[in-house]
């Protein structure tokens, strides 16, 4: 039994912790190329979250890890079979409902740990603010804490070298050889605002890459997915660590 993850203790453990924050895994149910796995995000950040939380409580953090959602916004895939798709206004009333029992039990800090590109939390964490106003709310993206650049050449979007890394290091079973693998080649847009990236659309998926995959698979190694991996988890323990060693109503510094 780990105590930092809710689905495995039990409640004579629960009733005697004094739990600092709140992890919540979100993730996405959706094709990853040819070679990986459509859960390749909730394994992803289902690991990171364990892992992390396991480095806090062994330094004196108490988050807790709530069970994770495998449902993400993927209104652009679909006509890609069985890409399972969760509108942002599903999320926000997940959110609130998860919210409320958090605060009716002190835990009044909550880390959204997002694993899918596709999700956008900001506007939700906006309102929650006004419906919960003692709860802290923030949003992380677990592979976003530390730069990829140092860990890969080639990182791509999804479904590349940096996650198929990942995954060959979390569930190497689960990742066909790389050979199957399309290419991940990916189309642009025209217009240069878009391509730029300071005008924001929503791709259509099928339209920019043949296979689902962006950015090239091939370079991934399991060492290199290990790397970065204990890399952000590093940095995820010290976050939990100090977020939930700051007091609610002192989280400002000059």
């Amino acid at each position: 039994m780990r105590p930092y993850i809710l689905e495995e203790t039990n409640w004579r453990a629960v009733q005697d912790q004094a739990y600092q924050v709140a992890v919540l895994p979100w993730g996405a149910t959706e094709a990853h190329n040819y070679h990986m796995p459509y859960g390749t995000d909730n394994y992803q950040v289902e690991y990171v979250a364990a892992e992390s939380a396991a480095k806090a409580w062994g330094q004196g953090g108490r988050p807790v890890v709530l069970p994770g959602i495998h449902y993400g916004v993927n209104t652009g895939q679909l006509d890609v079979p069985f890409c399972m798709n969760m509108l942002p206004s599903t999320q926000l009333a997940i959110l609130k409902d998860i919210v409320d029992v958090l605060q009716r039990h002190g835990v009044h800090k909550l880390i959204i740990l997002n694993g899918h590109g596709g999700n956008d939390f900001k506007s939700m964490i906006r309102e929650l603010s006004i419906s919960f106003p003692q709860v802290f709310v923030c949003w992380v993206n677990w592979y976003r804490a530390v730069n990829w650049s140092s860990y890969f050449e080639d990182p791509g979007d999804h479904a590349g070298e940096m996650e198929t890394s990942a995954v060959l290091h979390i569930a190497p079973h689960l990742v066909r050889p790389l050979q199957e693998a399309g290419p991940g080649k990916a189309r642009k847009y025209k217009p240069k605002a878009l391509r730029e990236g300071w005008a924001v659309a929503q791709r259509e998926w099928t339209k920019v890459t043949a296979d689902t995959g962006v950015g090239n698979p091939y370079p991934a190694t399991a060492e290199k997915g290990k790397k970065y991996l204990d890399a952000c988890i590093e940095a995820l323990a010290e976050f939990y660590c100090e977020l939930g060693s700051t007091p609610r109503n002192d989280l400002y510094t000059d």
